[in-house]
């Protein structure tokens, strides 16, 4: 009888244990501890921790695909897109109770300096979300929702790089506070 892959599970407690404790704060043993394997199946299945953070990035990113999605609903007007958006996400942070963040601007502070294939994986996905919130912004540009004075991309850039700051931001407070003052500004100044 074949022993069952433990992968799966070593993925799921990787993310889990990844995002709460960041990656110097993770050793594999406390990954295979949360998966309730032993240690010697981590290396059946990955080469080294490094690895398993890039799947535990692609898996973080999958699972937030259907949050991402509304982005690109062209039945909601595309600033209520932009506003249920970024709600959801501040309700996925403070759902955790503020103490995850986002695994993407984790890593970023964390990793992006000296670990070259995570620094790599990390830029495609900024470039990934940064498309995805610009297709939805120059929606609202040619609805005359936003002035035109910078393009598109522009503030799509300027918006993720300001989300990422609040979600950092409201980490370290352990409340909604930043959350809100994003929607805030952004929703009074940006859109209209």
């Amino acid at each position: 009888m074949a022993r069952p892959s433990m992968k799966q599970e070593i993925i799921e407690a990787g993310l889990q244990t990844l995002h709460l404790y960041g990656f110097n704060g993770s050793a594999v043993g406390d990954i295979t501890g949360a998966a309730g394997v032993p240690k010697g199946s981590f290396y059946n299945h990955f080469e080294s921790k490094d690895a398993l953070a890039l799947v535990a990035l692609d898996a973080y990113w999958e699972r937030g695909a259907d949050r991402i999605a509304v982005l690109a609903d062209s039945s909601i007007d595309p600033v209520e897109r932009l506003r249920h958006y970024f709600a959801a996400l501040a309700d996925f942070i403070a759902d955790k109770d503020f103490r995850y963040g986002c695994l993407i601007g984790n890593f970023s502070t964390e990793l992006a300096s000296h670990h070259e294939a995570v620094r790599s994986r990390l830029a495609s996905l900024y470039e990934t979300w940064t498309r995805a919130i610009e297709a939805c912004v120059q929606e609202a540009i040619d609805a005359k929702r936003t002035p035109p004075a910078l393009s598109a991309r522009d503030i799509a850039s300027f918006l993720l790089n300001s989300w990422e700051g609040t979600v950092l931001r409201a980490k370290v407070q352990q409340d909604r506070g930043p959350l809100d003052l994003f929607a805030s500004v952004i929703f009074s100044t940006l859109f209209k």
